[in-house]
């Protein structure tokens, strides 16, 4: 029998994720979600503030084994976080999760070198300034979901890696969608090292962002999530000694890729979770305390059975994502029907929710005085970020 009681230890991490994101992340998200240039989001201290708290808490570390220093967290953990933290804003979360991304596969692919643990994985989990954040450049201007998930072997990533004598000779673009990808200084790239096996040609490679060729964009400016920086990365002649390669290309990258895939879209799909479930609290409380025909809206039935139908989308998509949680932990590589499953209804669900609890408000949902507007905002590029709701449940139907 599976149970739903969460231990002390799991209590405790939530609810210090959840002051967290009251405290810090929901104040600082609402004011420079406002900045017209959202340059202005990377280069003010507030948002570097948070993410140094963010580190200081160990947030960034969660996933890394603890013997080289990160938490060693089991998946529903993390999702247990990551839902507070999306709860209070779903930008900065999104840099918070993806920051480890780096370190992480370093941690797993560097195939027990201990010079790469020394030099990139423990100085990021020692780090509480936020000064080594990830990112994970793959999607490029002309290919998307098609560079993963396709067999034509005439479809490859444009960004090349060569190589050069014991070196790779990196040239290429990604898209602005890399997610860190202005701010971070360690990068986990994806890269064409034989095109003539079309996408199980790509290599992956752990590439330092402050390397000669390497250079930025400027970050993406969007309808929501303003607050995760995502910007374009070029790499002109960038070259990277062979050893820099953690996985090599061939049949084993599908099954890789799927598996990042597997894990990412469940976590984007808690970012949903914590965007509906805010704005379901949001309007819940204004319906008790808003007066109309002499009672509280609450007690109008269509605004009862608008709330009701949110807690219970809510409460449905926390189930199936913690199943998938589960799965994750408990059969690798995971379940990627499973993961697309709960990522697709969660975030569906979150678009949902946000456009219902705005009506509640009425004209004042879309009001900058309340934060309906901003969730709202924040609910969409989450059917679209780590491959489209319509793309991932293409793909996990040929998997049925």
């Amino acid at each position: 029998m599976l149970s739903f009681e969460l231990t002390k230890e799991q209590l405790e991490m939530q609810e210090m994720a959840h002051n967290f994101a009251k405290n810090e992340i929901r104040p600082v998200e609402t004011e420079l979600d406002k900045l017209a240039n959202v340059e202005e989001v990377f280069k003010n201290e507030a948002f570097w503030k948070v993410m140094r708290k963010a580190y200081e808490l160990g947030f960034h570390r969660m996933s890394i084994p603890e013997e080289m220093g990160g938490l060693g967290l089991d998946p529903i953990v993390m999702y247990l976080v990551l839902e507070e933290l999306a709860w209070g804003g779903a930008g900065l979360a999104s840099n918070i999760l993806v920051a480890p991304v780096a370190a992480m596969f370093t941690a797993m692919f560097a195939g027990g070198n201990e010079e790469f643990v020394e030099k990139y994985v423990r100085p990021f989990c020692e780090d509480k300034e936020a000064k080594h954040i990830g990112a994970w450049p793959i999607t490029e201007p002309e290919h998307g979901s098609d560079c993963g998930f396709t067999a034509d072997p005439e479809i490859h990533l444009k960004t090349s890696a060569k190589l050069d004598g014991d070196e790779y000779v990196i040239n290429g673009a990604k898209s602005a969608f890399v997610s860190n990808g202005g701010i971070a200084d360690l990068l986990l790239l994806m890269a064409c090292v034989d095109p003539s096996q079309g996408t199980l040609g790509t290599g992956v490679f752990l590439v330092p962002g402050d390397l000669p060729g390497v250079s930025r964009g400027k970050p993406l400016d969007k309808l929501g999530l303003r607050l995760l920086n995502q910007a374009e990365i070029f790499f002109d002649n960038v070259r990277i000694p062979s050893e820099y390669m953690l996985w090599p290309p061939g049949e084993g990258y599908q099954m890789l890729l799927e598996t990042i895939v597997t894990f990412g879209n469940t976590s984007v799909g808690v970012l949903g979770l914590g965007v509906a479930r805010a704005a379901y609290e949001e309007a819940l409380s204004y319906a008790k305390e808003r007066i109309q025909g002499g009672k509280p809206i609450i007690e109008h039935q269509a605004i009862a059975l608008r709330l009701f139908d949110a807690y219970m989308s809510i409460e449905a998509a926390r189930a199936l994502l913690w199943k998938a949680a589960w799965y994750n932990t408990t059969h690798m590589p995971g379940d990627l029907r499973l993961a697309a499953a709960a990522r697709v209804f969660a975030t569906d669900m979150a678009m949902r929710v946000t456009v219902e609890m705005v009506q509640v408000l009425g004209g004042y949902g879309i009001s900058k005085e309340y934060s309906l507007e901003k969730f709202l905002r924040d609910a969409k590029p989450l059917q679209i970020m780590d491959g489209t709701t319509d793309m991932m449940s293409l793909i996990a139907s040929t998997r049925l």
